[in-house]
């Protein structure tokens, strides 16, 4: 009964659905008619990577989506999409299997400041709030101690109106997994941010993205 139970345990770990932490403030936005858009890197390291320009795409189609039109040349939009994006070193925790315990434990991680202990790296634009993380991976019950890797990863997105410079929309998502790939993590990400997007300003919401 016990080999059961903690496949089963297990199982359900392995399938946890992606759940990331989504804060958005905005004003009403144009209409799409006639308004176009460009991505651009909030971090000119990133400016003209092939990384970023995946991750462009990704923020555009869901832009285009919305029904605004994208432009490649930045002088030529009358919006401009400020996106960033960034993965921490990680950080270590404490599993405990319990021989015979059934069900998972939920230590809540605690608040943070910011994105708390990620260092000194500090998105461009990511705001002063934060939540603790459930985790998902560790299991109640046990006997059995062992240690893993978690990893914090954030986006944040700014669109601007370019005739008259104001700030039309600023958001981030962030998220804790077991991997520190980006090409993973930023898609997922990029889907909570926009789900309902724009979303109730203001507002922290948690997503979760199946």
């Amino acid at each position: 009964m016990v080999i059961p139970l903690l496949f089963a345990a297990l199982l359900a770990a392995c399938s946890t659905p992606f759940k990331a932490d989504v804060s958005r403030f905005a004003v009403p936005l144009p209409a799409p008619e006639g308004q176009t858009f460009a991505v651009v890197a909030e971090n000119p390291a990133n400016a003209g990577g092939l990384e970023f320009g995946l991750y462009a795409d990704q923020v555009a189609q869901r832009m285009a989506e919305l029904g605004y039109t994208r432009v490649d040349d930045p002088a030529k939009a009358t919006m401009l999409v400020r996106f960033d994006y960034a993965v921490d070193g990680g950080r270590e925790r404490i599993r405990t299997d319990f021989v015979g315990g059934a069900g998972f434990a939920n230590p809540w991680f605690g608040p943070w400041g910011g994105f708390g202990p990620w260092g000194p790296w500090r998105p461009a634009g990511f705001g002063g709030w934060g939540w603790g993380f459930a985790d998902p991976w560790a299991f109640g019950g046990g006997a059995d101690v062992r240690s893993y890797t978690i990893y914090s990863s954030a986006i944040a997105m700014k669109i601007d109106d370019v005739a008259t410079g104001k700030r039309l929309f600023e958001g981030n998502a962030q998220a804790v997994s077991r991997t520190n790939r980006l090409p993973e993590l930023v898609p997922n990400l990029v889907e909570a941010l926009f789900t309902d997007f724009p979303g109730n300003s203001g507002e922290v919401v948690r997503i979760t993205v199946r």
